[in-house]
């Protein structure tokens, strides 16, 4: 008998073989065609500088090559590949999209609903991953991890950073502010309970958990945060109401010395306010994992300072991750196959 017709087109991360084995495993009768994009080891379209693909955000692929490759297929299983408004005219037979991704920024979904094709993710597919790396970018510059570093690998000894007046301060004496208190967020918090740390969230959309509550974390505005907290970390949706959410106001409004920490994404930031509250001694330091323009241009005056940790979008890279959300996208290809209710319809 013949299955039913399935597209998979993954990366060198979220692997095709991976996403087969998934969608094997609900043992359904499937046709199943793979692609692979050559992710990350060439680096994907973010638009959001621009307006992208009709404004889909951070994707990888040509249109016409996409639409070939998809031809007659049902359902099309994917991480990067964009589909647009354009696309879906030219793919009648599709009716379901797994996107295997936080949010389906690579999908008009509106054009999607308009035609009737439902479009599943993976919400909170590399939480775990990108909370972990927060607290390890947290301590990378509270505990000076990375100038330390930086200085014994140009053969520089830096005990210097031993003095009362540059070495860094542990979290247990410090206040936290946590900007976002969704699937990330939550996680953060959890996380940096174990060091003792006071810890303040703000989020207008999500109320505190009560276990959070208990233990003493605290609920409070924006303002409040900025104005108290010696780490701010960063972990909001990209939205109307977020871009450029941190800019020239909200970094003098932070305490003088305090470390920003961005493991969310770029257009959340005014990276040339951040440069200004680094140079000007306003802010300690800051780790910054994602930017404006991926990958950065190599004259970016923030590669340059002392007082900066930078990684290359990385924080939700995990084994995990990819086992994870591979799954997810596959019990909603089951249930879709079986006419059950979605778990995670966009």
């Amino acid at each position: 008998m013949t299955g039913r017709r399935v597209a998979v087109i993954g990366d060198r991360f979220m692997l095709p073989s991976l996403f087969v084995e998934a969608l094997e495993a609900i043992s359904a009768p499937l046709d199943i065609r793979t692609l692979e994009q050559p992710w990350p080891d060439e680096p994907m379209v973010h638009g959001y500088a621009g307006t992208g693909l009709d404004g889909l955000k951070e994707f990888m692929g040509d249109p016409d090559e996409i639409v070939d490759f998809i031809g007659d297929a049902e359902i099309l299983v994917t991480h990067l590949a964009p589909i647009s408004a354009g696309m879906l005219e030219r793919l009648p037979e599709l009716k379901l999209i797994g996107v295997s991704r936080g949010g389906p920024v690579n999908i008009d979904m509106k054009a999607a609903k308009a035609r009737g094709v439902k479009v599943v993710n993976a919400p909170g597919r590399n939480a775990s991953a990108v909370a972990e790396f927060t607290i390890g970018a947290i301590l990378a510059e509270t505990r000076l991890i990375t100038r330390g570093h930086t200085s014994l690998s140009q053969g520089q000894w830096r005990g210097d950073l031993y003095r009362a007046d540059l070495t860094g301060r542990e979290l247990s004496e410090m206040t936290v502010g946590v900007i976002g208190y969704g699937h990330v967020g939550s996680k953060v918090v959890r996380l940096l309970k174990a060091f003792g740390c006071r810890i303040l969230v703000t989020d207008p959309y999500v109320q505190l958990d009560p276990a959070d509550s208990a233990d003493g974390v605290q609920q409070v505005s924006l303002e409040t945060l900025l104005a108290e907290s010696d780490v701010v970390t960063l972990h909001p949706r990209v939205t109307a109401e977020t871009t450029g959410m941190i800019g020239a106001e909200a970094f003098a409004a932070m305490k003088d010395g305090a470390i920003f920490v961005n493991t969310a994404r770029g257009p959340l930031v005014d990276y040339d306010a951040l440069y200004d509250a680094l140079v000007g001694g306003k802010l300690r330091g800051a780790m910054l994992e994602t930017f404006a323009v991926e990958p950065p241009p190599e004259d970016w005056p923030l590669l340059k300072l002392p007082n900066v940790t930078l990684t290359p979008h990385i924080a939700g890279a995990s084994v995990k991750t990819v086992t994870y959300a591979a799954g997810q996208i596959a019990e909603d290809v089951r249930r879709y196959l079986a006419g059950e209710p979605l778990l995670r319809l966009c």
